[in-house]
């Protein structure tokens, strides 16, 4: 049964290897370009068709993208669920104690790190300034309006409700609504408790788990076949809905948050050098097909056995490592998704001319920590958490409008941004935890056998 289970991972992985050869992430850029293009040309600005007529095609055109974010959607939580909960299964409690707080500092420490480079560049360059002074007067007075009523919702008080508020009453209903950050707590718990089980009733729960998620990426193998049609579609969409002028105003952000991704996996290679030991250059050239496709599909869900792969054959990370961070870290360490949200709330507040005092911007951070560790690995997942983001800091969630032109493009960068932050983990705590080649041999083949179907 487990050479079964084995073979059928080799073929996933080797589909989802199969995807970066065939090029896909050349694809999506091609049909984003082209989604671009036929959306201004039925853009209603341009007078050829009316607004009624561009709505209903651009439906049309979207239809295959939201076919694609329902497929994935649908099958994120089983598959981090069942991740999650395997990637502790499978290390022994001694394991646990020695990686679990280190891992859960790390996570912390580099979020906040990321949050930072994304206030830093949002004050310096002050993107959302350049935008409120393009767009028209009606619309600035419509922002202001909206400003003045608007008020700081969140302090000290709230604080021991929002902790309180982590675990939740009812799991099913945090599955059904969506709340990450719940769920993966529950889900931790629940993994812990079950190393607690015999091996009578330990390896039934591990095939359950693993044939939950052999059953979830088969249904993420039929969404990339979607993709490009699908960016296509959604590119297409809302271009013609937000127009030339709006895009064009928006570059400067675009800029901004690509500037300081590219300074957060500098970062990261240089936590591989230092902390990890390693050469920076042959670790970035390792995990290119993981950042490739993680670009392409916008989802680090998705890609998860790719990169549980790679973290094993290509970087030698420890299986027992791998499996208990990379499962985790897709939904916790979500570092590009929390840059990308501080950059946007401050460019936002500045496009609304809405000034941020030093508490408003302290009061921003907490809660991008906060909610960048439940932010879904789905695609559109850090809008939503973006949305309560606003609302919480006294923004105005309808400013979400404003950047939703160029998310799906940002999604691409920050998605291999985040799954290069979970591997650079992976390098980090084999270097301290790591089991030698020659010792332990035996636990390492377990280790993998055990983990096989991720």
């Amino acid at each position: 049964m487990f050479d079964t289970e084995i073979k059928s991972l080799k073929s996933l992985n080797h589909y989802l290897r199969k995807l970066v050869e065939n090029r896909l992430w050349l694809k999506v850029i091609i049909a984003l370009f082209l989604g671009v293009g036929v959306g201004l040309l039925l853009s209603p600005q341009n007078g050829w068709i009316t607004k009624d007529t561009a709505d209903v095609l651009g439906n049309w055109l979207a239809l295959p993208g939201m076919l694609f974010l329902k497929l994935v959607q649908m099958i994120m939580i089983p598959l981090i669920v069942a991740s999650i909960i395997t990637g502790i299964a499978s290390n022994d409690k001694e394991n646990l104690k020695r990686l679990g707080g280190g891992v859960f500092v790390y996570f912390i420490s580099t979020t906040i790190i990321s949050v930072s480079i994304g206030t830093v560049l949002a004050l310096l360059f002050r993107p959302g300034k350049y935008l409120h002074q393009q767009v028209e007067v009606d619309h600035a007075n419509a922002m202001a309006d909206t400003v003045e009523s608007s008020e700081l919702s969140f302090g000290i008080k709230d604080i021991p409700d929002a902790i309180t508020n982590l675990l939740p009453e009812n799991p099913l209903a945090s599955m059904v609504s969506g709340e990450m950050l719940s769920i993966v707590i529950f889900t931790i718990i629940i993994g812990v408790a079950v190393l607690s089980l015999t091996d009578d009733f330990l390896k039934p729960v591990k095939l359950l788990l693993g044939a939950i998620q052999e059953i979830c990426m088969t249904v993420v193998k039929w969404a990339m076949l979607l993709v490009p049609i699908a960016v296509f579609g959604l590119m297409a969409q809302l271009t013609s809905s937000v127009g030339l002028n709006s895009l064009a105003g928006l570059g400067f952000y675009v800029l901004v948050v690509l500037i300081g991704l590219l300074i957060l996996v500098g970062i990261y290679l240089l936590l591989v050098s230092i902390l990890g030991r390693s050469n920076p250059f042959k670790f970035l050239r390792k995990i290119t097909d993981v950042q490739l496709l993680a670009f392409s599909t916008t989802s680090s869900a998705a890609v998860m056995p790719l990169s549980l792969k790679t973290a094993e054959e290509e970087l030698k990370v420890d299986a027992s490592i791998s499996n208990f961070i990379i499962p985790i870290g897709t939904t916790v360490n979500m570092d590009g998704t929390a840059l990308y949200q501080t950059i946007t709330t401050l460019f936002i507040a500045q496009a609304y001319g809405l000034e941020m005092g030093i508490l408003n911007v302290i009061v921003i951070i907490v809660t991008i920590v906060a909610a960048s560790i439940g932010t879904p690995a789905i695609p559109g997942g850090g809008v939503v958490i973006l949305a309560s983001v606003l609302s919480s800091v006294g923004i105005p969630s309808e400013g979400i409008i404003i950047i939703i032109g160029v998310e799906r493009l940002l999604g691409m960068f920050r998605s291999a941004v985040n799954v290069t932050g979970d591997l650079t983990a992976c390098m980090v705590f084999d270097r301290f935890y790591g089991k030698k080649p020659g010792k332990a041999k035996e636990s390492y083949v377990k280790a993998n056998t055990e983990y096989s179907t991720v």
